[in-house]
């Protein structure tokens, strides 16, 4: 049997100790160096059918440790993501938890974008919205741009009244 990464084992025991316990997780004495990063990152729960049950994520560090932001944002997806119920203690074993760690962002044109590489922040300066890269169903920047516009509510925005960012993302399953 495979051994899960250090992030996706942290999230599940977040995730694990705020459904059951109520609590959060402690950071270790002995803290993995890799956890001690600061970085952006989102935390996806799937049901074993693939659906999305929650995600939650932070493009920018809040916390000064990638480890609180994976605890955090574990906590947030298994209870606060708008989308869904809070997940249930029995719904811990059917739930799969992945970890996406995400580089600094850079400002780039349209042009510039591939959704297959990266990810894509849209901001006017008030709203902002945000797409992992790599997913199934989005295969053209167009597709990418219309997808996060609508999630910061920014349709009816020209494209040249945007800024656009971009960034690479690690997926850990």
């Amino acid at each position: 049997m495979e051994k899960k990464h250090i992030y996706v084992l942290k999230a599940e025991q977040a995730v694990r100790k705020f459904v059951v316990d109520g609590v959060r997780l402690k950071k270790p004495e002995d803290v993995d160096e890799r956890l001690l990063l600061q970085r952006g990152c989102f935390v996806s729960l799937h049901l074993e059918n693939g659906d999305l049950r929650g995600c939650i994520g932070t493009i920018e560090p809040r916390f000064k440790t990638l480890f609180e932001e994976i605890v955090q944002n574990a906590i947030s997806a298994s209870s606060t993501d708008p989308r869904f119920r809070p997940v249930a203690a029995e719904e811990l074993s059917e739930i799969k938890v992945s970890v996406d760690v995400l580089s600094p962002f850079e400002e780039v044109t349209p042009d510039q974008l591939d959704p297959a590489v990266y990810g894509l922040i849209i901001s006017d300066g008030f709203r902002k919205g945000v797409l992992l890269p790599a997913l199934e169903s989005v295969d053209t920047i167009e597709k990418q741009i219309d997808i996060v516009k609508k999630k910061a509510r920014l349709q009816m925005v020209d494209n040249d009244q945007l800024k656009f960012y971009r960034f690479r993302s690690e997926r850990f399953e």
